[in-house]
C-alpha cells in the first residue's frame, strides 16, 4: 500500500477557496481595467530571469530563489544561472532591451504576476504575491508629465477596490541626494536608507543611525532632518521649504522642480489624495527621480506602502547601448488582500459565478437541459448544468450551497412551460429563454 501523506499548507504560498479566490480575481479584473483605460499594454515575463540580469543593478536585499532540478546531471550546469524573479522592473527591463526593435516608444506596459521572495511568512508578508505593475519607457527623454500620471492611475485604481480613502506620498531622490552631497556626505546610499526608515523608526532612531552607523555630524543631522520631515499637499510650500534650506546644487533644484511639477500636475486630485513627503527615498538604489509610497488612511491594520515605485533613469541602459529612462509604480496586491482578508475587510463572493443553476427533471430531458444551458449562455449568462436527475430538493440544496441565485427547471413534462426560482425570493415562474432578465 502506497504512503498517505496528510495535506498541510506551504507557509508563505497563499492559497484561497474558491469564494475568496473569486474576490482576488474581480480585484485583478479591475486594476487591469483601470491600467487599460490609459493605454497600458500587457506583457508578461517568464517567472524565471538569469541571476545575472536579477544582480544588473548590484546587491539585492531581496532573497532570491534560485532553480535546481531534482533529477538533473551532476555535470549539467545549464539551470544554475537561472532564479524566480523577485519584482517585474528588472525583467521589464530586460524584455524591453531585447525586443527594443518591436517596440513603441514610449512604451506603456503592465503586468499582473507572480513574484517570488524569500521572506519570513506572516501576514502580508509572503513568498509568492502578485504584483500589478505599470510602467512607462522612453528612448532618451522621459517627459515628466509620466511621472503625475502614475500616482493618477494608481489612485483611481485603488479607490475602485473599495478599501477607504488612500493616500500617495510623493519626493524626489534627487533633492535628498543633492542635500547630502552639499553636506559632502559621501556613503548616500546607506544614508538614504536609514532616512528611508524615519517613518518606522522615528527622529530619535534616524538620528541615532546617523551618528552611529555614518558617522555624522550633528549639523550634518539637524539639515537631512530639516529636509526629511518636510510634508505638504502643496508645490508652492515645498519649494518655500525647500528654498529655505539654502542648498546650492544642481541636482537639487532639479529635484525641487521636478516634485513641483508633479504636485501641480496633480493639483486637482481629492483633498489629502497626495502628499508631498521628503522622507520617501525608497530603498532601492536605482531610483533616480520622483518615488512614490502609498498609506491606507481608514485600515488602522495595515501600516505599511501598499503601492510604491519611482523614476529609474539608466535601468534598462544595463542590457542596451541605449539611454531608455523610465518610471513605474506597483501594488503589492497579496500584500495588501491577505491584510484586508485578516482582519475582516473582504466579504467571500458567491462560491460559484453561475447565474443560474440548470436542472435535470430526468435523464430524458437532460438533451433539454444542455440545449437550453447553451441558448442561456449564448445570451452572456452564466449557466451550470446540474450533474445528476437527481431529487429536486437536493438540487436547489446544491444551488443554495453555492449562492447560485437562479435554479432553470426545462419542462417536467411535453407541453409544459420552463420555469425559473429565484433562490433569493423563493419566487417560482414560467420564461423563456429569449425573455428571461435577472
Amino acid at each position: 500500500m502506497s504512503k498517505v501523506f496528510k495535506p498541510s499548507p506551504i507557509s508563505g504560498f497563499p492559497e484561497y477557496l474558491p469564494e475568496i479566490r473569486r474576490v482576488e480575481q474581480q480585484w485583478i479584473d479591475h486594476i487591469r481595467a483601470v491600467f487599460e483605460s490609459y493605454g497600458f499594454c500587457n506583457i508578461e515575463t517568464p517567472a524565471v530571469e538569469e541571476v545575472d540580469v536579477l544582480m544588473a543593478k548590484g546587491e539585492t536585499d531581496k532573497e532570491i530563489y534560485c532553480l535546481n532540478r531534482l533529477q538533473a546531471d551532476p555535470d549539467d550546469n545549464s539551470d544554475a544561472r537561472l532564479a524566480l524573479h523577485f519584482d517585474q522592473t528588472v525583467p521589464l527591463a530586460r524584455y524591453t532591451a531585447q525586443h527594443f526593435n518591436d517596440l513603441v516608444f514610449p512604451f506603456k506596459r503592465y503586468q499582473i504576476q507572480k513574484v517570488w521572495r524569500g521572506e519570513r511568512p506572516q501576514v502580508g508578508r509572503m513568498r509568492e504575491f502578485y504584483q500589478c505593475d505599470i510602467d512607462v519607457i522612453a528612448v532618451d527623454n522621459l517627459p515628466l508629465h509620466f511621472d503625475a500620471e502614475m500616482p493618477a492611475v494608481i489612485y483611481e485604481a485603488l479607490m475602485g477596490l473599495n478599501i477607504g480613502k488612500v493616500q500617495i506620498k510623493i519626493s524626489n531622490r534627487r533633492i535628498l541626494i543633492g542635500l547630502l552631497e552639499s553636506l559632502g556626505i559621501e556613503d548616500v546610499i546607506s544614508t538614504t536608507r536609514i532616512i528611508d526608515k524615519l517613518d518606522k523608526i522615528g527622529v530619535d532612531g534616524v538620528t541615532a543611525g546617523l551618528k552611529d552607523e555614518i558617522g555624522l555630524t550633528d549639523a550634518q543631522i539637524a539639515s537631512v532632518l530639516a529636509l526629511s520631515t518636510i510634508k505638504t499637499r502643496s508645490a508652492a510650500e515645498v519649494k518655500d521649504k525647500l528654498s529655505a534650506l539654502n542648498v546650492e546644487n544642481e541636482a537639487f533644484q532639479q529635484g525641487v522642480d521636478e516634485l513641483c511639477f508633479v504636485l501641480d500636475y496633480l493639483s486637482s486630485m481629492p483633498e489629502d489624495a497626495m502628499l508631498a513627503d521628503l522622507s520617501i527615498v525608497r530603498g532601492l538604489d536605482y531610483y533616480t527621480g520622483t518615488v512614490y509610497e502609498t498609506n491606507l488612511l481608514e485600515i488602522p491594520e495595515f501600516t505599511s506602502s501598499v503601492c510604491s515605485g519611482g523614476r529609474y533613469d539608466d535601468l534598462a541602459s544595463s542590457y542596451i547601448n541605449k539611454k531608455l529612462p523610465g518610471v513605474g509604480i506597483s501594488i503589492g496586491l497579496t500584500r495588501l488582500f491577505s491584510v484586508l482578508l485578516e482582519h475582516g475587510y473582504i466579504k467571500a463572493a458567491p462560491r460559484s459565478p453561475a447565474d443560474i443553476l440548470m436542472a435535470i427533471p430526468s435523464e430524458e430531458k437532460r438533451g433539454l437541459a444542455q440545449e437550453t444551458a447553451q441558448a442561456l449562455r449564448k445570451r452572456g449568462f452564466k449557466v451550470e448544468l446540474y450533474h445528476a436527475p437527481q431529487k429536486i430538493k437536493k438540487q436547489l440544496s446544491y444551488a443554495e450551497k453555492k449562492s447560485i441565485p437562479f435554479v432553470w427547471f426545462p419542462p417536467f413534462e411535453d407541453g409544459q412551460s420552463h420555469e425559473v426560482k429565484n433562490m433569493d425570493g423563493g419566487e417560482q415562474i414560467a420564461t423563456t429563454v429569449e425573455s428571461f432578465t435577472k
